[in-house]
């Protein structure tokens, strides 16, 4: 059965919302009036499921953004709650105090000690409020750090879900060192002794996502954005209009199969038919079982080796060479 009453309706979901209605409503006059209508409303399921089926895999660049923002989208705590158990949530840097923007502890998933950090958005305004829509200030990036130096004393893999607009730009944030505490964190990343998995279960947006970013496998749900900037910032730059966006997440190259095609992520994780929003369990289930086929292959690999590769990873992105013709372009030129 498909999954009702979400909190937003995006344009292209209508037809598959309009179609729920009507099954809901045939089943509740099937109910009520003793008919049996069995028969219309596995037809009209079916139709729903082909319908949606057919939309979601039509996608423009820009309509997968809008699903990876979508407020009933499985967030970092939703993971925590339907893949692992005996989270132990911990707060605070020892700093300055605790940012509610990055939840971070430890857990078991399945018999598997882990470390978990990841980005937390709100369902309602209150909670975004608290969480600050997730966008993490220095004290949420130096707390994420502070759990993975525990991860490496104890010699447990670390996984980090990323799912933020960015990091928070306040005056605040950067009297506090925002931009200091996410390159130290890229630096401890870079150099820990221990599985790190990154997965992207929304937005990933420039150094906010980054900052908790750096790891030996990064996976990528399918309906999810990862770029330097949002499109609605890259449209502002460029054209000097923010109602540009979906031109701008055109040629962004933001997607999953772009970034898989880049050699940006590693693996592209597939989503319950509609979308991770339509079943939270369903999405869970999924990724749980990529987390623990990454951890038990890097759990192999000595811990040399795995940064080795880490670091050897990253500094093949963004490598590029000159081709023979534009070498002998640029001689010519000065001669």
């Amino acid at each position: 059965m498909l999954k009702k009453n979400f909190k937003l309706i995006l344009d292209f979901e209508k037809p598959i919302i309009e179609l729920e209605k009507k099954i809901t409503e045939m089943e509740e006059y099937a109910r009520d009036s003793g008919l049996d209508l069995s028969d219309d409303i596995e037809r009209l399921t079916r139709k729903a499921q082909l319908l949606q089926k057919e939309v979601y895999s039509k996608l423009s660049p820009w309509q997968r953004v809008q699903l990876a923002r979508h407020p009933d989208r499985p967030y970092t705590l939703d993971y925590i709650k339907n893949m692992m158990t005996d989270f132990l949530e911990l707060h605070g840097d020892r700093y300055f105090s605790d940012d509610p923007a990055i939840v971070a502890g430890l857990a078991m998933l399945d018999d598997q000690r882990i470390a978990v950090i990841g980005h937390q958005k709100g369902r309602d305004v209150k909670e975004n409020l608290f969480r600050n829509f997730g966008m993490a200030h220095p004290e949420g990036y130096r707390k994420a750090q502070r759990i993975m130096h525990l991860a490496a004393k104890f010699h447990i893999p670390i996984i980090s879900f990323l799912d933020t607009p960015g990091a928070y730009p306040g005056i605040g944030a950067e009297e506090r060192g925002q931009a200091e505490a996410i390159a130290k964190n890229l630096l401890v990343m870079s150099s820990l002794p221990v599985p790190i998995i990154i997965a992207i279960i929304g937005e990933g947006a420039s150094g906010g996502a980054l900052g908790i970013g750096v790891g030996d496998t990064i996976l990528m749900m399918e309906n999810c954005w990862y770029s330097v900037i949002s499109p609605e910032g890259c449209a502002a730059i460029l054209w000097r209009d923010n109602a540009k966006a979906p031109q701008a997440a055109e040629v962004m190259k933001l997607t999953a199969p772009d970034l898989l095609e880049l050699k940006i992520i590693d693996k592209i994780i597939r989503e319950p038919h509609g979308g991770a929003h339509w079943d939270h369990q369903e999405a869970a289930k999924i990724l749980k079982k990529h987390l623990l086929e990454e951890i038990q292959r890097l759990k192999k690999m000595e811990p040399q080796e795995l940064v080795r590769k880490r670091i050897e990873k990253f500094s093949k992105m963004g490598y590029w060479t000159e081709s023979p013709e534009m070498e002998i372009k640029t001689k010519s030129k000065k001669g």
